[in-house]
């Protein structure tokens, strides 16, 4: 486990500051075991942890990831290393929204790594993620799938807060997505988004929220009931790379972009996921 590498990873070094925020860590091993899947492995360093497992669908372990301080600020490393064994199927969502909060200049910092084993399905769900005016935060993703294994996955993000006439003047926001399957790098995207993509129309154009979602392995199909269900939606797109589905989505307000997604998670997770949809209960509250 370890935060992100910046000179890896393109995210620029801070002169070799000793950070004093939290560092945050937390592993989860998801196993098959008698007939459904079992949270074999838990351990957490700092303010991060689970509630217990959940079985809403049978053998399919559903889980709560909760940061009790309630946001990130400048200094903080959060990091997640998720692995789902094979024969298992785990979907990890989150209680509400994360938030990061102003920075006077140190980066926030949060490190993801999901491993999905060949025979596997992990569903990576989290609620949105706020960043607030003046935040300053590193995000890396980093996705590792074997042959034969099933994942849908996504990341939200509303800038700012419109409801308190707050938008994204100052801030920035490092995204980092690797899609390694069987061990191969597949798929890597790095994005900027300051205050000028934020009101630029070659970025979000104003929009306070944008989400990605990662779909695999999918096929035309999929792709055909994606675009059916964006019909003429404006900010709404889909494409298909191989067997991965990339879904983007633009959206004024947060909760609209979360609720599209879920729809599109419904429609995809019968085929990539072999189950029907289940919500997490959570997302009712």
């Amino acid at each position: 486990m370890f935060c992100v590498n910046k000179t890896n990873t393109g995210i620029p070094d801070l002169a070799g500051k000793q950070s004093e925020g939290w560092q945050a860590q937390l592993e989860l091993d998801f196993a098959h075991k008698n007939g459904k899947t079992v949270l074999a492995h838990r351990r957490h360093v700092g303010p991060l942890t689970v509630q217990r497992p959940f079985y809403p669908e049978g053998g399919v372990c559903h889980v709560y990831l909760l940061h009790p301080p309630g946001g990130v600020v400048a200094g903080d490393c959060l990091t997640i290393d998720i692995k789902a064994e094979a024969g298992s199927g785990a979907l990890v969502t989150t209680p509400a929204a994360g938030k990061f909060y102003r920075s006077a200049g140190e980066l926030a910092q949060q490190t993801v790594t999901l491993k999905v084993a060949a025979g596997a399905s992990l569903e990576w769900l989290p609620q949105e993620t706020i960043i607030y005016e003046g935040a300053r935060v590193a995000s890396q993703v980093r996705l590792e799938l074997a042959a034969g294994a099933r994942f849908i996955g996504w990341e939200v993000l509303a800038f700012g807060r419109p409801a308190a006439n707050e938008g994204f003047t100052a801030g920035e926001v490092l995204l980092s997505w690797q899609v390694f399957r069987a061990d191969a790098l597949f798929y890597r995207e790095r994005l900027t988004l300051d205050s000028n993509a934020f009101a630029a129309r070659w970025g979000l154009n104003g929009h306070s929220a944008c989400g990605t979602l990662f779909a695999y392995p999918a096929a035309a199909v999929q792709l055909e009931a994606v675009r059916e269900l964006i019909g003429d939606s404006a900010g709404r797109g889909v494409t298909l790379m191989d067997d991965l589905l990339v879904c983007r989505a633009l959206d004024t307000r947060a909760d609209c972009l979360r609720d599209f997604f879920q729809q599109v998670w419904r429609v995809l997770r019968p085929a990539v996921i072999g189950r029907e949809a289940c919500a997490p209960r959570i997302w009712a509250t």
